[in-house]
């Protein structure tokens, strides 16, 4: 193997700061690969089962994220507990050194190792005569650091236009669609609904005006686009329970403005939340619902109007 640009961290949204590492690494070593490597699953749901925080990107979108940010390679570690045993040297010895790397590049805060035991200056001794290291201190935005328990934060409360501004893009969350109640349909505004996985992060329950995308390369009726970009929509988006229907399962359910013809059933789509319009409310009449979600929808499209001008 030849010798190659290392990065190291969890990079769980792929954010800014995350960018910025990367950007960094080929920035000093051009002509190099780029290999990241990074842990799935996230290290706190193994070493504290029930306690690792909701992930901003599933692993196939973390894997994509980083490779559209520059990386050539992404080698994902299987997080375990007996990885998490590993010492400090034996993970450089057994997982880096093998890269062959010129250079090391990873966050200032960046910790490995058994009981994350390795620091920075831990990675600069044992890269003493073998590899070069850099460390970058934390992307700002408004004076806070930017990282991924800022963005869970500002989701959970349904800031999803901060979360936006520290993730560098909107917030997506993508799936299937699957087949819901239909009580959308009937009441005339039919939704494709997602489930929420609790491992992934999403925003708090409440309505929101976003856009939507369909992922699989066929248009509005399942049609293949044959070459043509991937169909965007704006839409009114709902998350939460249902509680006006009692539901239990907690869904993202986005209602296409104006579009009632699209057969998404079985389709991926992704969602992106660009503003909050109101909290989750229910409602003791249909009648009080409907007009309710008549009101959102025409907020939703002027916001979106606004936000695409």
């Amino acid at each position: 193997m030849s010798e190659s640009v290392v990065v190291i961290g969890n990079f769980d949204g792929v954010h800014p700061g995350h960018r910025r590492v990367l950007e960094a690494a080929h920035q000093a070593e051009p002509t190099l690969p780029l290999i990241v490597v990074t842990f799935w699953p996230h290290p706190l749901s193994v070493l504290r089962p029930g306690h690792g925080p909701q992930l901003l990107t599933r692993l196939e979108e973390r894997i994509a994220l980083l490779k559209q940010a520059g990386a050539d390679e992404v080698r994902v570690i299987d997080f375990t507990h007996d990885f998490a045993s590993w010492t400090p040297e034996r993970f450089l010895s057994d997982v880096i050194r093998p890269l062959r790397p010129r250079r090391v590049v990873v966050g200032e805060n960046f910790r490995f190792g058994r009981g994350a035991s390795g620091t920075v200056e831990t990675l600069r001794e044992y890269g003493r005569g073998r590899f070069e290291v850099t460390a970058l201190s934390l992307v700002q935005f408004e004076s806070e650091d930017t990282c991924s328990t800022l963005i869970r934060q500002q989701l959970a409360a349904g800031n999803v236009r901060r979360a936006a501004e520290h993730l560098g893009r909107p917030f997506r969350f993508s799936g299937v669609v699957q087949q819901g109640d239909r009580r959308g349909r009937e009441l005339g505004f039919p939704t494709a609904n997602l489930p929420v996985p609790a491992i992934l992060a999403c925003p708090a329950d409440g309505v929101y005006a976003g856009w939507v995308t369909r992922l699989d390369g066929l248009d509005a009726h399942g049609v293949p686009l044959a070459g043509r970009a991937p169909e965007r929509w704006p839409a009114a988006i709902s998350v939460g329970t249902n509680p006006t229907f009692d539901g239990l399962q907690r869904r993202v359910e986005s209602y296409v403005l104006d579009r009632t013809d699209l057969e998404l059933y079985g389709a991926r789509i992704a969602v992106d939340f660009i503003d909050h319009i109101r909290g989750q409310v229910k409602f003791n009449a249909i009648d009080d619902l409907i007009v309710r979600m008549r009101d959102d929808v025409d907020r939703c499209r002027t916001l979106l109007r606004q936000e695409a001008a």
